[in-house]
């Protein structure tokens, strides 16, 4: 391979067991000698269900095996094969599919880190307020509502009509609060997995 294709995201969303063999079967609109090569699929990826992870460990003997990933011994094309990774990000393990190059030992720990790079950049170019307005969006409506929606008299004046969520809270169980007060560790907690943005 002449020139390396850019790393590449292929699915913004976390992939489940049938997208990620559909996407394991897509055929890249190229010239056939790029996907005979294997060019047309090397250093693309996307995120996996950790289930997916786990079944895809016992299908095959793994080509190799090292902390934090393996290779499928069965090759996609030329030297590309399937690199599964299992990756900590922010304080949450999550798990992510890779072509790689193989013939280049260099290959799985360069598209490690430029899965990391690319995770942490979109989730650390946020605000604050785009990441409420984030977690706003993605709570299902009966998690969320305004302050004083139902009993006004719970919630004090300055207050009312404020966005709220229900949160988890070791001695006080599950409770309202306001969306703007949330912790830098509950916001963390609570954005979606699928955050490309």
């Amino acid at each position: 391979m002449a020139t390396t294709p850019p790393f590449t995201k292929v699915l913004d969303a976390v992939a489940t067991h049938a997208e990620m063999f559909a996407l394991f079967n897509r055929i890249p609109d190229c010239h056939p000698e790029e996907r005979i090569s294997g060019r047309a699929y090397v250093n693309q990826w996307f995120e996996i269900e950790r289930s997916s992870y786990e079944i895809m460990l016992e299908v095959l003997p793994p080509l190799f095996m090292r902390a934090g990933m393996f290779a499928m011994s069965e090759l996609k094309a030329g030297f590309v094969g399937s690199v599964f990774f299992d990756i900590r990000i922010d304080d949450r393990d999550r798990w992510f599919h890779a072509y790689c190059n193989l013939g280049d030992p260099a290959s799985p720990d360069a598209m490690r880190a430029a899965i990391i790079g690319h995770e942490q950049a979109n989730l650390r170019a946020l605000t604050r307020d785009e990441k409420l307005e984030l977690i706003w969006s993605r709570t299902h409506a009966d998690f969320r509502g305004l302050a004083g929606q139902f009993d006004p008299e719970a919630w004090p004046a300055e207050q009312r009509g404020q966005r709220t969520i229900l949160v988890y809270e070791p001695g006080s169980g599950t409770v309202l609060k306001l969306l703007n007060d949330l912790s830098d560790n509950e916001i963390a907690e609570r954005l979606p997995r699928d955050r490309t943005i």
